[in-house]
């Protein structure tokens, strides 16, 4: 029988609960191997948590994970927060830097790492670190810094357990809701990366409000391809699924449109989370190619009924592509090209936009799955258990600052309670710093973030975040961000050189560069058109490198609009 103290909303009640349930199913495991059983990872996890406590880690300690996705960095994770500990996820992506400083303000005494971030910390030098374990079992930089790889640590805990066998072991201590979970460094778009802390609370009751919206039946697939380090990815894709008895995959690295063809094949997934440059990629990349190589299908899109049905075809070979069995992607942790959504919602794709913050754990609205009145271009409605309302709305457009509260709201930043106090109110709302408005049916709608807004010198305000959604739309764009300069607007592009190669295959180097200028010239006139006097672009540049961004591919402006 699993070990509990029935406290329901704490991430052990959740392992506890769908181990009794679900033993025999497959829990977890690498996209197209063979999968742990609920019952499997349950084991795995209690050995690791008693030999952590064997080795003096305890409540209150915090350990950190920096890896890719993998069942091994779930099991490090449950194991932690069994304890009581805090588990503190870094973000594969960050640089040396950003991870050193993470470890040393969290005096972490337990890292769990990968081989590929193991260089990170070769010259970290945190004296209460004392044990450094492989997720990946690398012991390839023994003779750098000392390392122990998790199935021998694994193996050693197992003994451990099997020497004591019979003898009256000490049980966990009490975890309560309140309690930590996790401490997670936010990437954000506006730089000074801060500490969230959230409860045991904050995360199992926004994975409870998924898991009454998700209706899929245990044993089904959920395909991972986002960090679990992300809250978006952890909430939804980890512990949601645990709590359904369904079966997490994971991808891998990020994998290539060919290689995810390939798993989603062999795993035919119910429900995967992604960030929408993933679908605008496929949409790029796979959609529109095929309309516009085709002249009767170029011609049926120039009228709404034939582009619906062109659309609807081309939908049911984007639903093969991810195995046939699709019933939800959820899409979050950044806005979806408008262009894009309407090509999912006219090829009846089953998507569902999810709005939300580190702080709130990170869902504050999103859905409800199949509600036929959330509007295209809105997030849907306020997450089950969450209030969300605008603060200071615009007479005329009913536009304001988007405050949310609910169980998933954060209890605060680590050491720092002045900036807490700068987005939690006395009354517990949180103060999101994004700009939306609500409809009459009760959707969400983002303007953008308060930050981003441009004032020009006639004192009317730009939302950045439209323009460069029609910048973004064409084909020989990757990314773009739209800045103030000298009270004009520009538009910073970063295009894609595939798709200009081939346009221009066979050229010189000259004819290629004076393309690309007219093809921007060209944009701006076309996007100018479509936009308010006050939006219009003075100048479209090209930027030859792609654009810094958060783990949810979000750009840091801060970086580039000298803020």
């Amino acid at each position: 029988m699993p070990e509990s103290n029935d406290v329901r909303m704490t991430l052990n009640y959740i392992l506890d609960h769908s181990v009794g349930k679900f033993a025999e199913l497959p829990a977890i495991g690498m996209a197209a191997e063979e999968a742990l059983s609920y019952q499997e990872f349950y084991d795995r996890i209690m050995a690791l948590a008693r030999h952590l406590a064997r080795e003096g880690v305890k409540k209150g300690d915090r350990v950190a994970i920096l890896s890719e996705n993998s069942p091994n960095w779930g099991t490090a994770y449950l194991a932690i927060v069994r304890l009581g500990a805090i588990a503190v996820p870094i973000l594969p992506d960050l640089p040396e830097a950003d991870c050193h400083h993470i470890l040393n303000e969290m005096e972490v005494p337990v890292l769990f790492i990968s081989q590929r971030q193991l260089e990170k910390v070769y010259e970290l030098n945190q004296k209460k670190l004392r044990r450094i374990i492989t997720l990946d079992d690398s012991t390839a930089t023994q003779e750098i810094i000392k390392v122990i790889p998790f199935s021998t640590y694994l193996e050693d805990a197992r003994a451990a357990q099997e020497a004591k066998k019979g003898d009256k072991e000490k049980a966990f201590v009490e975890v309560e809701e309140d309690d930590l979970a996790s401490i997670l460094y936010t990437s954000g778009t506006s730089g000074y990366s801060k500490a969230v802390m959230l409860s045991h609370k904050n995360l199992t009751a926004n994975a409870y409000s998924a898991a009454t919206m998700i209706e899929v039946d245990k044993g089904n697939v959920f395909l991972s391809v986002l960090p679990m380090s992300h809250t978006y990815e952890f909430t939804l894709g980890f512990i949601t699924p645990l709590i359904k008895g369904c079966k997490i995959a994971y991808a891998g690295k990020a994998p290539t449109p060919a290689i995810l063809q390939r798993l989603c094949n062999h795993e035919k997934p119910k429900v995967m989370f992604a960030v929408p440059l993933i679908m605008e990629k496929i949409y790029k990349k796979r959609v529109l190619p095929q309309i516009e190589k085709n002249i009767l299908l170029s011609l049926l899109c120039k009228f709404s009924l034939g582009r619906k049905f062109v659309y609807k075809k081309i939908g049911a070979k984007l639903l093969a592509f991810f195995g046939g069995k699709l019933e939800i992607m959820g899409i979050g942790g950044a806005a979806l090209n408008p262009e894009v959504e309407r090509f999912l919602k006219e090829a009846e794709f089953p998507y569902v936009i999810g709005y939300g913050l580190t702080e709130s754990a990170p869902i504050l609205a999103g859905g409800p799955v199949g509600d036929p009145t959330i509007a295209v271009g809105s997030t849907g409605k306020p997450f089950q258990g969450v209030q969300i309302r605008i603060v200071d709305p615009d007479p005329d457009t009913g536009v304001g600052e988007i405050y949310g509260r609910g169980p998933n709201v954060m209890k605060g930043y680590y050491n720092d309670p002045d900036a807490t106090a700068e987005v939690i109110t006395e009354d517990g709302w949180l103060i999101t710093g994004d700009l939306g408005s609500i409809d009459d049916a009760g959707n969400l709608h983002i303007r953008g973030r308060s930050k981003n807004v441009i004032v020009m010198a006639n004192g009317e305000n730009v939302y950045p975040e439209p323009i460069e959604h029609k910048i973004n739309a064409y084909a020989w764009i990757v990314e773009s961000i739209v800045v103030e300069n000298n009270g004009k607007l520009d538009a910073w592009v970063y295009p894609d050189y595939e798709v200009i190669d081939d346009m221009t295959n066979g050229q010189s180097r000259i004819k290629r560069r004076d393309f690309i200028d007219k093809l921007c010239v060209t944009m701006r006139r076309e996007v100018n058109a479509q936009v308010a006097p006050s939006s219009r672009l003075a100048r479209v540049v090209e930027r030859r490198e792609p654009f810094i961004k958060t783990a949810t591919h979000k750009i840091k402006r801060y970086l580039y609009t000298g803020e």
